[in-house]
């Protein structure tokens, strides 16, 4: 029987920009289910309610022993980490990854905070990432599901310029990292490119597979 895996996608985008991370999971050996969640005009929370609705039958209809793992990208990895803090099915998980996840605040959305409001509060989703809301949102870690990031270094794009620290062009690499993860590692890609690797998708399943990032 082939692994399950979510994938769930980041701010702005949908289930289209997982398709290759998707395609690449399946070359591996996984089963993949895609979600489209309202990740632009709403808040994280809100958007964490709408994905425990959409995954709640799969998991119901999980084997006795069978779990699921979920990997999110940008985004899509604080959902997950919300989502694993508040969900009665946590004995149905498995291991998760986050790549290229601003856990700790994304520095482009307390920029644009400062300087407009009303665009800010427009964009929930991204009044949502910056660094005051995402301590708001008060994620608990959880002990009993083993979660991986990955944080790419390549800073391929014009917003990346803002950020002095070392980063993806969007996600700097120490908001990516925090206390509690079972591994990290740093790839040498950019934010918009790093889950259509295959190189990222490999990591994926050793970590699934073995709750390790071993490399090549």
């Amino acid at each position: 029987m082939k692994k399950k895996v979510v994938l769930i996608h980041g701010y702005n985008k949908s289930s289209k920009d997982m398709l290759p991370l998707k395609k690449n999971m399946e070359r591996l050996g996984y089963e993949c289910i895609l979600v489209d969640l309202p990740l632009r005009f709403k808040e994280v929370d809100y958007c964490t309610s709408v994905f425990e609705k959409k995954i709640k039958g799969l998991l119901r209809n999980l084997n006795s022993n069978e779990k699921i793992s979920i990997i999110g990208h940008s985004t899509g990895g604080l959902i997950i980490r919300y989502y694993l803090s508040k969900t009665k099915y946590i004995d149905k998980i498995g291991r998760c990854v986050l790549i290229a996840t601003p856990n700790k605040g994304s520095q482009l959305a307390d920029i644009a905070s400062r300087f407009s409001k009303v665009f800010i509060n427009i964009l929930k989703t991204l009044k949502s990432l910056t660094t005051e809301e995402i301590k708001k949102l008060g994620i608990k870690e959880v002990k009993n599901v083993e979660i991986g990031a990955i944080a790419g270094n390549n800073n391929n794009l014009l917003l990346g310029k803002l950020l002095k620290e070392e980063n993806d062009g969007r996600v700097r690499v120490s908001s990516v990292k925090y206390k509690g993860l079972k591994d990290f590692i740093i790839l040498p890609y950019g934010h918009k490119e790093i889950h259509h690797k295959f190189k990222t998708a490999k990591l994926v399943d050793s970590f699934i597979r073995n709750g390790k990032f071993y490399g090549d």
